[in-house]
């Protein structure tokens, strides 16, 4: 027996369990890094969104730090995300179907390692909910202990063997072993190339198939029981109404997008008028439906909508400007001029200066007294000084009230202390932006160019058609990049920012730093980093829809 089992390792299927084992013990450490520092936090801090959290760990409130925060478009938001995992099991499970009809195989049979993996996957995201409130315990248990590292472990391992946690450990240790096992007898039953791909993809479908439905009945839950508390309390139950108006007008959105691609594609002329005028139709209604988005969303958290004004104020002040700039400089410094690997240093070293020194600054530069560096400079030039960092009102209001015009407040714009957070903001990135395009720019073929100008083409029309198009995957990238990074924007504006300024520079991550640090409002906190993760990943996905189509490649 010892020598037939000798005898088999030493063979061809010896070999690949080996190489097999090499490969997991070579990724283990990277695999248990990412899980700890990545994967683990992610986790935890949407438990800690689902509960009032305040230094210590409070009462479970479900959806209510995102109600509070935006009103009913919290149960919109936990819906599509709902549609979503199904969306990508579907096309998971879709893959997997289309590559079998196309080879013709039968890989169906493992479709029932790939549920045990799914189930695993489930079960160890239940023993985490089953151990997170027990290992969370042991900051009261140690109240009034000496805390040493003795002490802790001990309480740590009472708290994983509470029977409950020990439980969920156990079986989902059997349904991983279990899965493993099937797995290893679907190598004798299956033999296709493709089979580990195979069950990949059936897991990772069947996983997200069943955590959307989880997640749709959860949010589904969530909303019976606020319909329900209105019912109690005498109110009107508008959150339902606001929830079904909003999901169908996006529904409706996005089934203009569709219908619209299907419309450009079709050949038949008829058909693209019939198909384009429909998905006007459906833009409309859509727009109509999601009119009732706006008061919703004023409804939740003043300081969380102003955040996201002013963000948006940030990033539409910005990003053009930084890329238009970087463009120019870019294509001026890829010709043969004198100097002009001096000044490609010169532009990038804002973006390598240390934030918080040229973030404090532009703090002095930009100092509201008469005696600051830039208003000096307005008054040499018989200009009246400004408060810069110290005015709260927005650039059209002051610009019409120059002219003497009474704006409404809606209409004031970015107050002038965000305008100055901008202009460091487009000062800092701009160098990078070139370098990237500068990049882009060395990986033109040159003799394009030349064609272009043996044909008659000027220096214009050789940028217009040849160049920006060619370009097209770098400027891609790079609002991608600065579209996130807006959203994400944090040292400078906290350094830059003074209380004269009313709150006009807090951008939506500030919001969330005060709620976390200031008012140590944990739960809440992290429920408005879900939303702002929620709104950068809308953000993407429409950019990447919207720009990949314009992309040209070489």
């Amino acid at each position: 027996m010892l020598a037939n089992w000798r005898k088999r390792w030493r063979g061809r299927r010896g070999r690949e369990v080996r190489e097999y084992l090499t490969a997991y013990l070579m990724i283990a450490p990277a695999l248990t890094l990412i899980f700890t520092f990545g994967i683990f936090p992610v986790f935890f801090a949407v438990y800690v969104s689902l509960h009032r959290w305040h230094i210590r760990r409070g009462k479970y409130l479900g959806l209510g730090n995102y109600v509070k925060a935006i009103d009913s478009l919290a149960y919109v938001l936990f819906f599509f995300a709902a549609l979503g995992l199904l969306y990508l099991a579907w096309r998971l499970l879709r893959q997997v179907w289309r590559t079998a009809r196309e080879n013709k195989e039968q890989p169906w049979f493992l479709a029932l390692p790939g549920t045990a993996y799914a189930a695993s996957g489930l079960l160890f995201l239940r023993w985490g909910v089953y151990a997170l409130p027990a290992v969370l315990a042991i900051a009261d248990k140690v109240r009034g202990m000496k805390r040493t590292p003795g002490v802790f472990r001990r309480l740590l391992w009472e708290a994983l063997n509470e029977p409950p946690v020990w439980n969920a450990m156990v079986l989902f240790l059997g349904v991983f072993l279990a899965a493993v096992a099937l797995a290893l007898l679907s190598r004798r039953l299956v033999a296709s190339p493709r089979r580990d791909a195979y069950l990949l993809n059936l897991a990772a479908g069947e996983f997200f198939l069943a955590a959307g439905m989880i997640v749709a009945g959860f949010t589904y839950n969530q909303l019976r029981q606020a319909i329900q508390q209105a019912l109690e309390t005498g109110k009107e139950p508008v959150v339902g109404v606001q929830v079904v108006l909003i999901s169908a007008g996006l529904l409706l959105l996005l089934a203009a997008w569709f219908l619209w691609q299907s419309a450009v594609r079709h050949e038949s002329d008829r058909v693209f008028v019939i198909r384009g005028f429909a998905a006007l139709f459906l833009i409309v209604g859509g727009w109509v439906l999601v009119a009732e988005l706006p008061p919703v969303i004023q409804a939740g958290d003043k300081d969380l909508w102003n955040g996201l004004v002013h963000t948006v104020y940030y990033a539409l002040g910005t990003i053009p400007f930084q890329l238009s700039i970087a463009l120019v400089l870019a294509y001026l410094l890829f010709q043969n001029i004198r100097g002009r690997e001096f000044f490609r240093v010169v532009y990038f070293l804002p973006y390598v200066t240390p934030t918080v020194a040229s973030a404090a600054v532009f703090r002095l530069l930009f100092l509201g007294h008469p005696a600051g560096l830039v208003n000096q400079f307005l008054q040499f030039f018989g200009l009246p000084p400004l408060k810069w960092l110290w005015e709260p009102r927005g650039v059209f209001q002051m610009i019409g009230e120059s002219l003497g015009l009474h704006l409404p407040s809606w209409a004031g714009g970015p107050s002038l202390a965000l305008v100055v957070v901008m202009i460091y903001s487009i000062w800092t990135f701009v160098g990078y932006d070139t370098v990237i395009y500068l990049a882009g720019l060395g990986n033109i073929d040159r003799e394009i160019n030349e064609s272009a100008a043996i044909d008659g083409a000027n220096g214009w029309q050789i940028f217009r058609y040849i160049t920006l198009p060619l370009l097209s995957p770098t400027t891609y990238f790079l609002s991608i990049i600065a579209v996130i990074g807006t959203f994400k924007a944090f040292n400078h504006i906290y350094v830059m920012r003074e209380a004269a300024a009313l709150g006009t520079m807090d951008t939506f991550s500030l919001v969330i730093f005060d709620t976390f640090f200031t008012d140590t409002r944990y739960g809440y906190a992290s429920a408005m980093a879900f939303i702002l993760f929620a709104i950068i990943l809308i953000l993407t996905y429409i950019n990447n829809r919207v720009q990949s189509s314009r992309v040209f490649y070489q």
